[in-house]
């Protein structure tokens, strides 16, 4: 038998199923969200047994686990890339600067600075730039391009000093300095030899009368007020006799500066470049070079072009740039005009220092 309902109360309403159904949608959701927070925040902060143990949030609510998820990252991870335009955070104390934007990575230059394992050593107005400049288009030879002096003016500073201004060099390249000056230096062979005995000694010589022509002219450039060439060269023209005192003549008597280099180097380590063949053979005497250096001959005839203007061979490509390039102003100037008679005089004077410079290298520049 049915029961029936109390009287004056009307039986409930069953809730509308799409009611029911958001109810349960909200709660799976909520769960859902508690359950991701519970996993993130176990696996970031725990981390595995090898990571090192960090303090993990207390447990929050699912509205705020909500709002955390949306504003946190994974732990580890670097932020995603700031779009264009937009502020970049400022940086904790502990991270280091970033690098440049586009810099490569590794050390910035390579090679370390070496002495010069070969030197110019003279002799002054008789081609040693332009050996020097000829010899930089090699890639196995780098070259210091100024005049150091350390072996004449600046040895109290050191051979540190005297290694920072070298240019960097691999393993497989040579360093190379030219400073004329050293071949007149009395002190210059034996401080070179205790840097390194194994050095190797260029000299660039030239018939001694040009030779002291080329270098009054170029002091005559520079102070207009000397005395005559003539009145220069002689203590006493009408008797024939040399002012050996004057600078620009000394430098000429090569046999005598050659006598110091010898007690301290074999003649095997000398090599004498003929000024006047680097004029009319650029390529030959630059070939003689390379051989000396122990370096494969890259520079031929294939670089060089005779410019008349300035009397000299230039070079059809630099070491920088494919552009041709000659010496700068200060060579291939026009020589003084000297009396042919003080010149004979002077060719006599020089023809005995000559003729035992000839015999002590084995070679004759036929100067007479």
């Amino acid at each position: 038998m049915a029961h029936r309902a109390p009287s004056g109360r009307a039986p409930a309403a069953a809730p509308a199923p799409s009611r029911r159904l958001a109810r349960r949608v909200l709660v799976l959701f909520t769960l859902s969200l508690s359950c991701s927070y519970l996993c993130y925040s176990l696996l970031c902060c725990c981390g595995g047994p090898a990571a090192p143990r960090a303090r993990c949030p207390p447990a929050r609510s699912a509205a705020a686990a909500k709002k955390l998820l949306q504003k946190s990252r994974p732990c580890g991870r670097p932020p995603p890339a700031e779009p264009p335009g937009s502020a970049v955070p400022a940086r904790r104390p502990r991270d280091p600067p970033a690098p440049p934007a586009g810099s490569p990575p590794g050390p910035a230059r390579p090679g370390a600075k070496r002495l010069p394992q070969a030197i110019v050593v003279g002799v002054k107005k008789g081609g040693t730039r332009a050996v020097l400049e000829f010899i930089r288009v090699h890639p196995d030879v780098r070259a210091l391009g100024t005049e150091p002096h350390f072996f004449d003016r600046n040895y109290d500073r050191g051979l540190e000093w005297y290694r920072s201004l070298m240019p960097r060099t691999l393993d497989s390249q040579i360093t190379v300095e030219k400073t004329p000056s050293y071949f007149v230096t009395k002190e210059a062979p034996r401080r070179i030899f205790n840097m390194s005995r194994d050095t190797k000694l260029i000299v660039v010589v030239r018939n001694p009368v040009t030779r002291a022509i080329s270098d009054y002219t170029q002091t005559l450039s520079k102070k207009p007020d000397i005395p005559t060439f003539e009145g220069l060269s002689f203590r006493n023209r009408s008797l024939g006799l040399v002012d050996t005192s004057w600078n620009a003549i000394r430098i000429g008597m090569y046999a005598v500066h050659l006598e110091s280099w010898l007690q301290y180097f074999p003649l095997s380590q000398i090599h004498f470049v003929s000024g006047e063949k680097l004029i009319t053979d650029p390529a030959g005497e630059m070939g003689k070079v390379q051989d000396f250096l122990g370096i494969k001959r890259v520079i031929t005839d294939k670089h060089f072009y005779f410019n008349k203007t300035k009397g000299f061979p230039c070079l059809k490509k630099s070491e920088t740039s494919g552009l041709p390039r000659c010496l700068g102003k200060s060579k291939g100037r026009t020589h003084v005009q000297i009396d042919p008679e003080v010149i004979e005089q002077l060719r006599d004077f020089y023809r005995p220092y000559n003729i035992k410079f000839y015999e002590t290298v084995g070679q004759d520049f036929r100067w007479e």
